[in-house]
């Protein structure tokens, strides 16, 4: 698995957008014992927080230490240094497996390996995922050429399945049908210029070219802005849920 985030770990934690309420909802529906989970690919721990007010214990891991430590922190929450793939999780012994904006960066099928060794018989599994946000026409078009184009070389080749929704991605367990979902927040352009930020993609250009092209693109939304007001923010939210067992 590659880490692409430790080196902005901070402002991850900072200025990623929070999973909606009704995704958890809907996928603790079909969960019926609610003692272990395992939140795979914590990074901050944003799903593994909401995790912990309904689970007994939260397992969650992540290859970058430097995520860890700028993750929620709980009781009940135990966060490890762990790839996906090979983990010291107990046999049979997990209800549900998230993996929030991750699991593109797997190894399937190993992964898939262990989710069936560390699973509970019946236990459940959802990946999920959020695609390009959208404010207006005018920004929303300055946006998609700056990641389509300015940054189309430094996007790692997992970036596809994101970009595909995910669809593309095996997911050999009895699938559910899901809804529609989508994160809503409400963003200065500070906050956008922050959230542009992490983008693994940037890290490599910058790196490359030794100029930030995040910059050059504020730079032309401000004119779509007024000012220092939030905007109204949509992120399309993508889930794939499933039986292990």
């Amino acid at each position: 698995m590659k880490d692409n985030f430790s080196a902005q770990a901070s402002i991850y934690a900072q200025y990623r957008p929070q999973y909606p309420q009704q995704l958890f909802e809907f996928i603790f529906t079909f969960v019926k014992n609610k003692n272990v989970a395992w939140d795979c690919g914590t990074g901050n721990g944003q799903a593994a927080k909401v995790l912990s007010r309904h689970f007994d214990k939260v397992i969650a891991t992540d290859i970058s230490q430097q995520q860890i430590d700028n993750a929620y922190r709980a009781g009940n929450i135990f966060y490890t240094v762990q790839p996906a793939e090979q983990t010291n999780i107990e046999d049979n012994s997990i209800d549900l497996v998230t993996i929030a904006q991750a699991i593109h960066w797997f190894n399937f099928d190993k992964f898939y390996v262990e989710v069936l060794r560390v699973a509970k018989p019946g236990a459940h599994i959802a990946i999920w995922m959020y695609s390009l946000l959208q404010i207006s026409k005018e920004i929303d078009n300055i946006i998609h050429h700056y990641h389509f184009t300015t940054l189309e070389n430094y996007w790692d080749a997992e970036r596809k399945y994101v970009d595909d929704n995910y669809s593309s991605i095996p997911f050999p367990f009895k699938e559910i049908n899901t809804p529609p979902f989508y994160i809503e927040v409400y963003w200065s352009l500070e906050d956008l210029k922050g959230y542009l930020y992490t983008w693994s993609a940037l890290q490599k250009f910058i790196a490359a070219n030794n100029h930030n092209p995040a910059d050059d693109v504020i730079d032309k939304i401000q004119y779509h802005w007024n000012g220092a007001e939030k905007r109204k923010i949509i992120f399309p939210v993508h889930l794939r849920l499933g039986v292990i067992k």
